[in-house]
């Protein structure tokens, strides 16, 4: 019997160094997630600033383009812009009536994701509401999804979602029991809620690789705007999740083989008009308002972008006239927005199906309204613009092992952060396009 012990408690001693040995990363995204808020100390990141004292930082990362939550998260993983991984927007394109579906489903994705690498090198990985990773290779598995209202108005059901799709099975119910108990699915603690979770999956299973999804801000900035009680509120609350999870590292036992990048998916921008693209292909008998399944030509819109699909990719009479209606708008309506042809597209990497996009001035926004006024007022702010301004960049700090301490990079790009993530958990990652920055490693 004493042999038995010996040998439990030399498996328990191994299994121990081992974790203490291997690399460890933690991203935590801020969706909406601006570089102000870790730069100026009156937005109240108490906890992040003095990590990033021991880090590094950039001044501002550069996204996609429609610059929004489901393909910027999966630039992240992937470390390469929409038009090779396939997400090209948070919702599918449906211009015969919105279902309510987000892209929720990994099989969706066209290319490799540091998850898929990191268990072909024989790590393993957990995600807490990371979108696009319903049935994704993580170990343990916490995705972001929810299941739509039966009856119009009705909440959508995100505790059931997660649920439901929680690997292994009973994983969501694990967490409950153990860190949360009964979850309010509201806007109010779901970043402390997420930050739990996470904080569990670490100090129990103590992963190679993590990746959180806290969304608070951007609900407060898309209700106020740029700033507001509510915003400066939920940036306090995103500290504490912060703070949650590098506690948590701490009390794994891992701290100092673990790396820790919080970043975002874009930055805001107030707005005060919408336009609606689509009333004036309507008007121009290119789209049915009586019925949705009679269209040649829908835009589909991204808050600050609108991307023009037609019904058949190769019916240049159509483009044409959706052109010269562009061209010949109300007087005054051109000064709005700025048109992206498909050579534009290109360069930014965008959706291969799009025709040309819609890039309005900052303030503006788009709907996908076929009815009704084709401009009106509307308050608070939003994302999604072209990512060519201050306003819309988000934020990247990093910290802990492995990385060169003061380092302050003036712009990178958010296909840029994959593979600094491989780097540091030793894996090879070839499919990325982003840039490795050496300067941000200790040699």
């Amino acid at each position: 019997m004493k042999n038995i012990f010996i040998t439990i408690g030399l498996f328990f001693l191994s299994y121990l160094f081992i974790h203490a040995q291997q690399s460890h990363v933690v991203v935590i995204s801020v969706d909406g997630f601006r570089p102000e808020f870790y730069k100026d100390p009156s937005w109240g990141m108490v906890h992040l600033r003095q990590a990033m004292t021991e880090g590094a930082y950039s001044d501002g990362v550069r996204g996609v383009f429609p610059s929004v939550t489901y393909p910027s998260h999966t630039t992240i993983v992937t470390g390469v812009k929409p038009i090779k991984h396939g997400i090209y927007y948070n919702t599918p394109l449906e211009p015969e009536g919105a279902t309510g579906r987000w892209y929720w489903e990994y099989d969706s994705l066209k290319v490799p994701t540091l998850w898929s690498a990191a268990k072909d090198a024989g790590l393993t990985t957990a995600c807490v509401m990371w979108p696009v990773t319903v049935k994704a290779p993580i170990t343990w598995r916490i995705p972001e999804y929810w299941f739509l209202p039966q009856e119009k108005g009705a909440p959508k059901d995100v505790v059931g979602g997660m649920s439901k799709e929680a690997h292994p099975a009973g994983l969501y119910e694990e967490i409950r029991d153990n860190v949360n108990g009964k979850m309010a699915a509201d806007y109010f603690t779901s970043d402390v809620n997420n930050a739990r979770m996470t904080a569990y999956l670490i100090r129990r299973y103590k992963p190679s690789f993590t990746a959180v999804h806290i969304a608070d801000v951007d609900h407060a900035e898309h209700e106020q705007g740029r700033d507001g009680e509510q915003v400066r509120s939920a940036v306090a609350s995103a500290d504490q999740a912060i703070k949650t999870i590098v506690d948590a590292v701490e009390k794994a036992g891992i701290k100092e083989n673990t790396t820790i990048i919080v970043t975002g998916d874009h930055g805001f921008v107030d707005i005060h008009t919408q336009l609606n693209p689509n009333v004036l292909l309507a008007k121009s008998g290119l789209i049915d308002p009586k019925n949705k399944t009679h269209w040649k030509a829908f835009f589909h819109s991204s808050g600050g972008s609108s991307f023009l699909h037609l019904k058949d990719k190769n019916d240049t009479a159509t483009l044409e006239k959706v052109k010269e209606i562009l061209n010949s708008t109300p007087s005054g309506l051109g000064k709005l927005f700025q048109i992206v042809d498909r050579s534009g597209l290109d360069s930014i990497g965008s959706d291969p199906n799009a025709s040309l996009a819609l890039a309005p001035i900052q303030g503006v926004t788009f709907g996908n309204d076929v009815n009704g006024e084709l401009l009106s007022a509307v308050k608070g702010g939003t994302h999604g613009y072209f990512p060519n301004f201050k306003e819309i960049e988000t934020g990247f700090v990093v910290f802990g092992k492995g990385i060169r301490k003061g380092v302050v990079v003036n712009q990178m790009g958010l296909e840029d952060i994959a593979p600094l993530i491989a780097k540091l958990l030793g894996i090879n990652f070839p499919s990325a396009d982003g840039l490795l920055y050496p300067g941000l490693l200790q040699k």
